[in-house]
């Protein structure tokens, strides 16, 4: 996607509403350059006019209160432009930055295979100050300066015609080779943006995986690839600061040449009686504010390009479209009472970024409300797949997967994920207090809900010898707590949610026996009253399910009771038999 300033047109929805604040800018830009202009007409009669010795030192008072009254008029709408169009820039940015964040938290699974999270805070911080430069103050100054510029040449064609011809031959020498260098900017610019995503994404990544870095002792190795990176990001930087250093030392050299040509010009004329000196002074401050109008709009043509290149970042992320998306008109299932029922029917999948992988393959099968269905199966088989496309995370390819009655690609996704509950292997605890973990299931629960849930969690106890009880901050991702603890904190979460479908993902294997005591028993009275769906590899797990599904390479190979698939001597019954094998059941399990 080749950048270019045109590409800050896609910031115009969030301009559009504060049309009102918009026009206020444009009007005190206006009166400001305005009286920028006024002040060389100002000065010219003080010179020629208050400066004469036939002048009354009243004349002279009143010329110098108008000078200094333009000045007041300048200075006043000069700070209402600049407090306006901050203004501006900082509420545009923060829409900006809410609207992409919001649109990336609704992606599926398939976008974050491709694109790493370090990009995309890299494009919500740095690309988003981008753009608040541009918006909040390159851009306001660069239109002044060209509205000063345009007055200064009107000015000048005004008073002194054939000198602006003359100025003008020399300006146009500007043009071209400035859009040149322009052009050589916005292209550096995109990639030193580009480069510096990465060096955010390989940092984002390795400080959330630091124990497994320390671990492996790979903080120098770690620290290496960052280096490269950031010295990657410095080349393309340095060779754009290159490129953007010529272009402003060029039109900055051109001005001065436009300048120093027009007050040659200037003084031969004073000399032969053509020009007074007030109109000399007056041509030569429009001639300077013409040139400095031109160097400014140079340095701020350098800025939009990289604000360009930030927005059509941060534009891709907006304008990005999720493969898993709520129906335009949904279908509202009925709430259930006892549970939700659910039915298979030829459900093929593959994942995106394998498109020539079978993950599932014609599984058909039924789970009626109520019921506790175990699914277990050597690693690959599909088990967790089957679960994200219970949640929405993918979208099945082919057949049917039914819940309550209604086709779930049928159904509002908050409405589906609304009757789920998820318990993982790896529960995430939020670096908040214990009351707001456990109210992520519902965020409107009362403090009483918060309790009863961690009540029927088995975490009340523990909770409570926290040093401030529900208040206790629990630090980045949970640290203070043990697995188990941390596993009943989702366990409460998912019980306040009070799903009519629950889905437990391994949620005990990861403890140790005592731990799994009480998650287990969390567990137990979490089951109670809804339909459960458990990956387990616990024999004493999957023994108490009212039926059992067994997965290979994608298919459902086998489905019954605990006693029926023993009976049938199939998968099942060679996994379970490797329960009474402990190095074989710690090398394979049942998952």
């Amino acid at each position: 996607m080749k950048s270019s300033p045109q590409s800050l047109t896609g910031l115009f929805p969030f301009i559009r509403p504060y049309r009102l604040q918009v026009g206020l800018a444009g009007i005190f830009l206006l009166l400001a350059a305005a009286t920028t202009l006024a002040f060389p007409w100002a000065l010219r009669h003080l010179i020629d006019e208050g400066l004469v010795q036939t002048s009354s030192p009243d004349v002279l008072a009143s010329k110098f209160f108008g000078l200094f009254f333009v000045a007041a008029a300048l200075a006043f709408f000069s700070a209402a432009r600049f407090y306006t169009v901050s203004w501006l820039g900082e509420k545009i940015t923060v829409d900006v930055k809410n609207a992409v964040y919001e649109h990336v938290l609704h992606q599926s699974p398939t976008f974050f295979e491709t694109t790493q999270s370090g990009e995309v805070l890299s494009r919500l911080s740095n690309d988003a100050t981008l753009i608040q430069t541009i918006v909040g103050s390159s851009l306001s100054m660069g239109l002044r300066n060209l509205v000063m510029g345009m007055g200064a040449v009107i000015m000048l064609i005004w008073t002194n015609p054939w000198l602006m011809l003359q100025v003008i031959v020399v300006l146009s020498v500007v043009v071209f080779p400035s859009v040149y260098l322009g052009r050589r900017v916005r292209r550096l610019s995109r990639v030193s943006q580009d480069r510096v995503a990465d060096s955010s994404a390989i940092a984002s990544e390795v400080l959330n995986a630091i124990s497994v870095v320390q671990s492996y002792t790979a903080e120098h190795r770690e620290a290496a690839r960052f280096k490269n990176s950031t010295l990657q990001a410095l080349t393309s930087s340095l060779k754009r600061v290159r490129a953007r250093s010529v272009l402003v030392g060029f039109i900055i050299m051109a001005s001065s040449a436009a300048l120093l040509w027009g007050l040659y010009l200037g003084a031969l004329s004073v000399r032969s009686g053509g020009t007074t000196a007030g109109e000399l002074g007056q041509t030569v401050i429009y001639v300077i504010l013409l040139a400095s109008a031109f160097a400014v709009l140079g340095e701020v043509y350098g800025d939009i390009l990289r604000a360009a290149g930030a927005t059509e970042r941060l534009m891709e992320l907006l304008n990005t479209c999720s493969d898993v998306r709520s129906p335009v008109v949904p279908v509202r299932a009925p709430w259930p009472k006892h549970g939700s029922s659910l039915l298979l029917r030829h459900v093929n999948f593959n994942y995106p970024s394998r498109p020539l992988h079978s993950a599932l393959s014609d599984v058909t099968g039924e789970i009626k409300a109520g019921q506790t269905v175990a699914i277990v199966g050597p690693s690959g088989a599909g088990k967790t797949t089957l679960f994200s496309l219970l949640m929405r995370f993918y979208a099945h390819q082919n057949g049917e997967l039914i819940l309550d009655g209604v086709p779930i690609e049928r159904m509002d996704l908050k409405d589906l994920r609304c009757r789920i509950g998820v318990v993982p292997q790896e529960p995430v605890v939020f670096s908040g207090t214990v009351m707001e973990n456990i109210r992520y299931g519902k965020s409107d629960a009362t403090e009483q809900e918060v309790y009863a849930a961690a009540e029927a969690a088995f975490a009340h106890e523990f909770i409570s010898q926290l040093p401030d009880g529900f208040d206790t901050y629990l630090g980045d991702r949970g640290v203070r707590l043990s697995g188990g603890q941390r596993q009943r904190i989702a366990i409460a979460r998912a019980i306040l949610k009070n799903p009519p479908l629950l889905l437990l993902d391994e949620a005990t294997s990861a403890l140790d026996a005592n731990s799994e005591r009480m998650v287990q028993a969390a567990l137990d009275k979490a089951m109670q009253g809804r339909t459960t769906l458990v990956i387990a590899h616990r024999l004493a797990t999957v023994k108490r399910a009212d039926c059992i599904w067994v997965l290979e390479h994608g298919h459902l190979v086998e489905q019954g009771t605990h006693a029926e698939l023993i009976a049938q001597s199939g998968l099942y019954a060679s996994l379970a038999a490797l329960q009474f094998s402990p190095l074989a059941a710690s090398a394979n399990g049942l998952a």
